[in-house]
Parts: C-alpha cells; structure tokens; sequence
C-alpha cells in the first residue's frame, strides 16, 4: 500500500477495510496484553483503538497473537509441494516459515530452488528462503548438483530470499577451506544460519567469528548456553525425529528470551505412536493394519479437521506453556524473534504499519486456534482453509532417479567378526558409534534379527555410477522385510533398511519404479508405499492422500516389527554425514568425528 494511504488509514481520515473488535492483543514489545480494537486496511494494521471500518467482527475478548513463524524447515520434508504444505500449517496459526531447500537442491541444484520459489508464489503462507550452503553437503556422498557461490548469488534478487542456510560444513569454515569462505564472503551483510552440533570452545568461536549468527542443533543446555553468550540465536527445535524442546527449555529467561526462537526443521505429515502393545483393539500385534489411527496422530494438521492433530509451530507454543515457560515469551519465540534475526521488519508484531498476519486463539492453556489472516484475509478458520484461499500452482521438474542396476550388489563378504555398527538414539539424528560381533552365514555377514543388527545400504540415484554404500545399524526392531526411501539426507540416495538381501533390494527397486518415495516390502511383495516423483522427495498429490499413504506405511513397518515412532524419517538421517557418530553414504562408512570414509569390519 503506498505510504500515504497508509498514514490516512492510521489517522482515523478514511475507514479500515477491517475492525477486529474487543481483542486482547498480545504485545510482543512491552510484554502485556492489551484489550483494544485491531484496524486493517489492504495487508497492513493501520491502527489499535477506535476505528471505522466497513467491515467489524467482535472477538468477544478472545487472544489476538502475531501470525507464527517458523524460523527454520525444510518444505520438501514433508513430502508435499508448498501449496500442500500451506493446508497444512496455516490453520495451526503460521503464516511465515524461513525455509532451506537444500533437499531439493542436493537433487536438483539451482533449477530445485527456483521451483520451490515458484510453487510457493501467491500463497497463504509466506515462504523465505535461505539458499543452501551445502550442495553438496561434504565430499564423501555423491549428491545430484554442485552449488558454488557464484550459482547462490543471483538468487537474492529474487525479494523472498534472504541469505545462505545452515553451514553443516563447520570443519571446512574452522579449517579456512576457499569454497567455503566464498560463500560466507559473498553473503556479508545477509543472515548466515549455522549447523554445529557439538561444536565448542575455540571452535565455535571461530565459527562464530566467520559471521554466522544462528544455530539449531542444540541438544544440552550447556551447548546452548556457550552459543547464546557467543551472540547465536538458538533455534529450539521440535521435530519428527529430532525433539529438543523439553530439554532446551530450561536455557530461555527473562534476560535472553529475545535471542531463542522455536523451529520444526523436519517434520512429517504423520509420526506414528509408540510400539504398538500386543493387542490393539482386539488385534494380535502383527496381524493387521487397524488400530494405527487412534494411536498415531500426524504432525501436520489440515482442512481434514485440524482438531487433534500436533500441529506446527503452534504445537511448540503449547508445548512450552505446559512446561511452564511464559506464555507472551512463547509468543515472542514464535513470532518476533524469528522476524527481527531474519530482518522481517514488516511482520512477527501487532503493530501499525505491520503486515496483518494474525492468529485468533480462546486462551493460551488449550491454544485452540479460531481464525488465521493471513495479509489482512482470513485464510483459515476452526481448523480448516477457507475455501479458494490456495491456488492450482503449475510448476514441474524433471525426473531425478537414475540408478545403474548392474552394478549394485548388496552382499556383505566377511572381512572380519566385528564391525562397526550404527546404533540409533530415539528422538535424536545423532547415532552411537558400535562395536558388534556379526552373524556370518556361507562365507558373508548378513542381518541378525534376533539381536536388532540389520543390514543398511546406500544406492546412488542421480549419476548411474551404482555406487553401493553397505554396513549395519541396531535400533530399528524389524523382524522381518525391508524399508526403503529416496528421502536421505543430504544427498538424498536411495536408503534401505532390511532383514534380508532380497526384500532390501526389492524395496529400494520400488522406490526407484516410482520415479522416487518410499516402500515397505515383506516376502518380496510390497506392502506399502508412497511415491514422491517430485525429485523424489515430495508427491504431486493433496495432503490427505500422502498422510494416508504414509500411515499404512508407519502401519506395516510396525507390524514388521520396528520399535520406532517413525522409522522413514530416522532412516532418512542415517545418510547425513555431518552428524555425528557414524553414517552411511553411497561411498561407504562415514566416521563423523574424523570425518573420514572408515572400513566396515575393524
């Protein structure tokens, strides 16, 4: 709106298109709530008070909050477009999220991000993004694109990007690595993100001192402690598979509230419950897929009745207010400390001249969100879009799987009794580094159920070299079958978990036929599956039918035995070679702390 319209509207001269009358306005400046009336004119708060408008509606002293915003995610994650993505956070209460397409990049390259630029065009929901530091992310995977600084660089005309995502690539900024500091240097004066998890002492420091200014990967208060004295912004992160709010919590006070903000990062549209007991409504464990719905309530809501459902960022808020955290300081950590670490000035605050992003909530203990504008509209209301909010968005990319079939083998020849053995954590992307004996059958080490050792492999997909990464991983449960999936960080391989040879290639050949996605194979027959023939990481189809989808196959994997709440999503982690403790990639064993390809047998 042109400025002087705007200063007409302020002084009360000519009517607000909207009055939002009798709300309590949660002030994220002065820490109070405010009762008073909201004025809107076009996309903008014109004014708090008395104001004429042509159209009121009284809110009868509900709770008016800043539209939410998620300081850190990556859409492709999700495994829907950002059209999809939008039905699916907009009614929780976000209105902006700061995304890295850095998953689709790792497929795609450049041509990955101008279609995410694209597909989030004209939407309820406000996509920035950072362009990603790592692609690919380390030299020891085979990824789909190589990205240098002078590709990343005219990208920031585009008026929704906003500087150079989370640099995984920590030992190559502490080691003065040249590719590396180019990219940095070329985005002085933007927002750097970080990913240093771990990452102390003289070594943070460094990284620090290179300017960049936020980091995510905070798992112990002390670490966020060393990171906020430092002058990072802490990004508390509620997951999928990584859940570290309950145990960051503890690190925001009165005194650096402003330097915390909360972020999803990854998340599923459905996260499954835990194990399943041995009988679930009257069915034997295994005997069949009924019963997953009562127990496994997916991430993401959407216009299928939000109602229920954990939500987005608005998930956290609550999260945080039922650990005891303030509730106007939650709101702070949802809204304007994300705006102002970002250099959003129009946005995260009730506030004239503010873009009138709003959420409408009855109170802060249930956090039941009423209505959501979105640009001064209402976009969202109980729970469920308003009808002809999102439009058919029509931008398409090219297939992305390309695997040289003739050279994959999965066999494991027995170089030895003990190997080096992946060992999952719940709830965290960082693995154990284990020492195990392995079951040796006919001269080759194979999986040994009986003990939770099973067999993983990496195949690559985009250059058709058949590279073939190999080795083992404890913590899944299968008992029987294979899972497979073309979403593995960060280069996004074919990745496979399985009990035997024949259903694990049978898998990961699913998931290649379907021109990328995700599959459950038992007996050599697939049980379930998802396509996401968008670069393989995100499907053409509505939200509902992926959340669907997606159940049957956290419904199957558990009948096969995993013990895990979403085996998909931390399969997808053990390719990411920038995490400790030990990973697999299409070149092999990865040791992260001498980030090193290692041998599979000691």
């Amino acid at each position: 709106m042109e400025l002087a319209k705007i200063i007409k509207f302020a002084q009360g001269e000519e009517n607000a298109d909207l009055l939002l009358r009798n709300a309590r306005v949660v002030n994220v400046f002065s820490h109070e709530i405010i009762e008073t009336n909201v004025a809107i004119a076009g996309d903008r708060i014109v004014g708090l008070g008395d104001y004429q408008a042509r159209e009121t509606i009284d809110l009868k002293g509900r709770y008016v909050c800043p539209g939410f915003i998620d300081g850190h995610v990556h859409i492709e994650s999700s495994m829907v477009t950002p059209s999809e993505f939008a039905r699916a956070v907009v009614p929780h209460g976000t209105t902006s999220v700061v995304s890295d397409p850095h998953e689709i990049a790792n497929v795609l390259g450049v041509e990955g991000i101008r279609y995410m630029l694209d597909a989030s065009e004209g939407l309820p929901l406000t996509v920035f993004v950072m362009t990603p530091s790592c692609v690919p992310a380390t030299h020891l995977e085979t990824s789909g694109a190589e990205l240098l600084w002078n590709d990343l660089v005219p990208l920031l005309k585009h008026p929704r990007v906003l500087g150079l995502a989370e640099m995984m690539n920590f030992p190559g900024v502490i080691y003065g690595v040249p590719e590396v500091l180019d990219k940095i240097r070329a985005f002085a004066g933007h927002p750097l993100d970080g990913h240093a998890p771990g990452l102390s002492g003289k070594d943070l420091q460094a990284y620090v001192a290179a300017g960049i200014g936020s980091d995510h990967e905070c798992t112990a208060l002390e670490e966020a402690r060393e990171k906020l004295r430092l002058g990072m912004y802490v990004m508390i992160r509620e997951g999928t598979t990584a859940r570290n709010l309950k145990d960051l919590l503890p690190v925001v006070t009165p005194e650096n509230a402003r330097r915390c903000m909360f972020v999803t990062d990854d998340r599923h549209l459905v996260a499954s419950p835990a194990p399943l007991p041995p009988k679930v409504g009257g069915i034997e464990r295994g005997g069949g897929t009924e019963g997953w719905r009562e127990t496994s309530p997916p991430e993401l809501g959407g216009t299928e009745g939000g109602r229920g459902r954990e939500g987005h960022i608005d998930s956290l808020v609550k999260m945080a207010i039922g650990q005891g955290l303030d509730p106007i300081t939650a709101i702070q950590l949802a809204t304007i400390n994300a705006a102002e670490r970002f250099g959003l000035r129009d946005r995260g605050a009730i506030a004239p001249g503010y873009r009138a992003d709003l959420v409408v909530v009855a109170d802060f203990e249930s956090l039941r969100i009423e209505k959501v504008f979105s640009g001064g509209k209402l976009v969202a209301e109980e729970g469920r879009m308003v009808p002809g909010v999102i439009k058919e968005v029509t931008a398409q990319v090219r297939g992305s799987v390309n695997v040289n079939w003739a050279e994959v083998d999965l066999k494991i020849p027995a170089r030895g009794r003990r190997a080096r053995v992946i060992g999952v954590i719940p709830d965290q992307i960082v693995t154990e580094k284990l020492s195990e004996e392995v079951k040796v059958e006919d001269g080759l080490a194979v999986a040994d159920v009986e003990r939770d050792i099973l067999k993983i492999a990496v195949i690559e997909r985009h250059q058709g070299t058949g590279n073939t990464g190999l080795g083992f991983v404890r913590g899944f449960g299968l008992r029987r079958g294979a899972i497979a999936s073309s979403v593995a960080h960060d280069s996004h391989n074919i990745i496979v978990v399985g009990t035997n040879d024949a259903d694990m290639m049978a898998a990961a050949r699913a998931v290649a036929d379907m021109g990328g996605g995700l599959a459950a194979v038992e007996n050599g027959a697939v049980r379930a599956c998802l396509p996401l023939p968008i670069a393989g990481l995100m499907s053409d189809q509505p939200l509902e039918v992926v959340r669907e989808e997606m159940g049957k196959l956290l419904a199957v994997a558990q009948e096969m035995g995993s013990q895990l709440p979403d085996p998909f999503m931390t399969m997808s982690f053990l390719a990411l070679p920038v995490i400790p403790a030990l990973k697999l990639t299409d070149k092999g064993l990865v040791d992260v702390g001498q980030f090193k390809i290692v041998s599979l047998f000691e």
